[in-house]
């Protein structure tokens, strides 16, 4: 698909989706109710910007201006669309939704196998990551990436997402929760409306206790490595095979995530500067990686 259609076929999507909750959540109440740039299209050049590998808004409006003004010849300045986009922070999660509802399953409730994990998004990491703070009054905090052995100033992205044979899996849930909330406590607050089939998770989601509820009230399998006990130097023969299978089911939604950080850099935002400027980083980036998916099934 090359770069017009791309284009084209992004702000045709918006257009329809952007009916009903989107224009809800993006209402102005003021005398400017209806500007000439469209919210429409400013949210189609960021999406589109990122897909073409463009990081900042500084580069994707850089790229809109000179290469596709006579597509939007009212494209306003750097500084006016900058506040264009923040305004708009709340539609991104929505966009990503209707992405979604464009990409199916086709297995049954029983046979669903689903994955929950967190991916950091660093505002700051190192050393820097104490001195942040950005966002800290409303959302971010300091935690640490085991995987990548850092602490962080940052949020996480917790995601439920179900398997699919021979693709990626698809999100299902996601949210943003603090860089040092436990993954454990934000998955329950989605559990309520996961049931049937197998969720698989790290150790972080081990709780025998909730195990037996959800095998007794929702039908659902929780699956997750075996934990050693204190003092245990090493785990039987049965749970060290155990555990590698249930590492092996979960490695999709790592796929996932190194696809979504490929695609679109949200892991990086070191040049975020407010609470509405994450929510477009993060929101934004996971909406374009899914309309990605959409486009390109």
């Amino acid at each position: 698909m090359d770069t017009a259609s791309t284009l084209v076929r992004i702000y045709l999507f918006i257009c329809r989706r952007y009916r009903g909750r989107l224009a809800a959540v993006a209402q102005r109440q003021s005398n400017n109710a209806d500007p000439t740039f469209t919210d429409r299209e400013v949210l189609t050049i960021y999406v589109f910007g990122l897909i073409k590998k463009r990081t900042t808004i500084s580069e994707i409006h850089k790229y809109a201006e000179e290469h596709f003004s006579e597509w939007f010849p009212d494209l306003p300045s750097y500084q006016s669309y900058n506040r264009r986009l923040n305004r708009l922070s709340a539609v991104f999660s929505l966009l990503a939704e209707e992405a979604l509802s464009e990409v199916s399953c086709r297995e049954t409730k029983d046979e669903i196998i689903r994955i929950a994990d967190s991916m950091p998004i660093m505002l700051a990491k190192g050393q820097r990551a104490s001195q942040g703070k950005v966002a800290s009054d409303r959302l971010a905090s300091v935690g640490y990436c085991s995987s990548k052995n850092t602490f962080f100033h940052g949020v996480k992205l917790h995601v439920v997402a179900e398997q699919r044979s021979g693709t990626l899996p698809l999100v299902q849930q996601a949210g943003l929760t603090p860089g040092s909330e436990n993954d454990l406590r934000a998955l329950r607050r989605v559990l309520s409306n996961v049931e049937g089939g197998v969720l698989c998770g790290d150790k972080a989601y081990c709780d025998g206790p909730l195990k037996e509820r959800l095998a007794e009230d929702q039908n659902l399998d929780l699956l997750t490595p075996v934990k050693k006990n204190k003092g245990q130097k090493r785990l039987s023969a049965a749970d060290t095979l155990y555990s590698e299978a249930v590492s092996r089911m979960r490695q999709p939604i790592e796929s996932l995530f190194n696809w979504i950080n490929e695609k679109t850099g949200i892991q990086q935002a070191s040049k975020v500067r407010s609470y509405r400027g994450l929510l477009v980083h993060a929101f934004g980036r996971l909406a374009a990686a899914m309309l990605l998916l959409a486009l390109n099934p």
